[in-house]
């Protein structure tokens, strides 16, 4: 896990193994040891080679998805905490998956089009389950529409509570 970790932040820091090493003061062979899982790095180890790469290891709690039902039995999530998604995730132009938006397959949402956004996440609220919502929905995003959100009471009602508590 630790080696899929610092091998995706090196490509996403656009570095090659050799430039990663020298930067993190260790051999471009154990880099690659850790990459492949062939070793393990000490949390500390692999903490200096992300922030050299540019990134930090942080620990965030678990957000946890709850099913509900509506008065009709349709089945909806509502998650435990709100979270953030990386800047490039939470405005990228985004397709849905068919099970999401089968009425208007191939539609591209713009998520830096707030009413873009507030219809997309209308769809992930209604539709998604918890892993659609987590890839899709961004916390602080969806507090600034939640005002022109429109949804079913019971999904509204459910989400609210969060909604509320990330005001806070």
């Amino acid at each position: 896990m630790s080696g899929q970790l610092i091998e995706h932040a090196r490509r996403l820091a656009g570095l090659t193994q050799t430039d990663l090493a020298e930067l993190a003061g260790t051999s471009r062979p154990t880099l690659s040891a850790y990459e492949s899982g062939r070793k393990s790095p000490t949390l500390a180890t692999a903490e200096r080679i992300l922030t050299v790469a540019g990134f930090t290891l942080s620990l965030d709690p678990a957000v946890e998805f709850q099913l509900h039902h509506t008065e009709r039995g349709r089945p909806f999530y509502v998650a435990n905490r709100l979270w953030r998604l990386p800047v490039e995730r939470a405005m990228a132009t985004v397709v849905l998956p068919l099970h999401l938006n089968w009425s208007t397959t191939g539609q591209q949402f713009d998520m830096r089009n707030r009413r873009q956004r507030l219809h997309c996440y209308e769809i992930l609220l209604r539709e998604g389950d918890g892993r659609d919502i987590m890839t899709f929905v961004d916390g602080a995003l969806l507090i600034d529409v939640w005002p022109d959100v429109h949804l079913p009471r019971v999904i509204k009602d459910a989400w609210t509570r969060l909604i509320d508590e990330g005001h806070q």
